[in-house]
């Protein structure tokens, strides 16, 4: 069904499925566990300094002879030292997020490493296309973590019919062989998938996170810090409480701090923490490993787009 698929093909992977890179939590065991099923595993670099993704990347390597890649957030002060490190450790692939990767761009190109962008609407998937970006991701509002303002659905097939150069890459809400096959019949021609792999035996996230996910519905859903310019989709707790209570007397956006709400892997008390979940959570219901999420999202897509076409005879 991927024989032709660009992005397994730019990316040498076996899969068109992208482990999202969460910082704090796409660490070597879970990027290692995703690209060995078949995926692309993503490091999420985060606000981490250069020491740390240099021992990120060489467990990884340890980990996995297949390609993964780096997420590179572009507000990270050290994200120069990042860029030397990812080339001198010749990972084949980045994803950025959180600002203009436009500046590194050319340091990348010249080391003949991919560079992705994850983007929150057409204008900059278009720019992206236009400055030789080797695909796109486009975000909706459903996933986890900083959100943008448009949905999944509608921003896909946008940037779908007017982006030919390059894939686009959808993200946000997909966790199943359902929203997975949704994604490609838009016109994506792959998926990044965060959430979802969170809920997983090889995230080392604590497991009392994992259970806040599989537990939660689409109501426990809920968005914080819209007015700091960095609004925030998490898991409703004490933490979500209390912002939502500052936020009524409108306070600094300073106080709330919410660009620097990187994830982590919490502790026993998440009550205080910020449970970064996209909303479908609401349709994830147990833990599995790695491999089960990607040979279930593939080989049932495949099954439903079977049915479709006996449909369509």
């Amino acid at each position: 069904m991927f024989e032709n698929n660009r992005i397994t093909k730019i990316l040498n992977i076996k899969y068109p499925i992208i482990q999202g890179g969460m910082a704090g939590v796409s660490d070597s065991n879970l990027v290692a566990a995703v690209s060995n099923a078949g995926g692309l595993g993503i490091i999420g670099s985060g606000f981490a300094s250069p020491s740390w993704l240099v021992e990120e990347i060489r467990r990884t390597k340890d980990l996995t002879d297949k390609p993964f890649g780096v997420n590179l957030l572009m507000q990270n002060p050290n994200v120069g030292e990042l860029v030397k490190v990812i080339i001198s450790e010749k990972i084949p692939v980045v994803f950025t997020g959180g600002g203009n990767p436009l500046p590194v761009a050319p340091y990348f190109k010249q080391h003949k490493i991919k560079i992705i962008p994850v983007v929150p609407t057409i204008r900059l998937a278009k720019k992206m296309e236009q400055s030789g970006m080797d695909a796109v991701v486009v975000e909706g509002l459903e996933s986890g973590g900083h959100i943008g303002e448009n949905t999944t659905f509608c921003l896909v097939p946008q940037a779908a019919s007017i982006i030919k150069d390059i894939p686009v890459i959808a993200a946000g809400g997909i966790y199943n062989d359902k929203t997975f096959a949704a994604a490609l019949m838009l016109g994506a021609e792959a998926v990044q998938v965060g959430t979802r792999f969170m809920a997983t035996e090889e995230c080392s996230i604590h497991e009392n996170y994992k259970r806040a996910i599989i537990d939660a519905t689409d109501e426990d859903v809920t968005v914080i810090g819209r007015f700091t310019g960095h609004p925030i989709r998490a898991i409703k707790n004490k933490l979500t409480d209390n912002i939502k209570s500052m936020e009524e007397k409108n306070p600094f956006p300073e106080e709330i701090n919410s660009e620097r709400f990187a994830g982590n892997k919490g502790s026993a008390n998440i009550d205080l923490m910020p449970i970064l979940s996209g909303i479908d959570a609401g349709g994830i219901k147990e833990i599995k490993t790695c491999k089960e999420v990607i040979e279930e999202m593939i080989f049932g897509a495949e099954k439903l787009f079977e049915k479709g076409c006996d449909l369509l005879k």
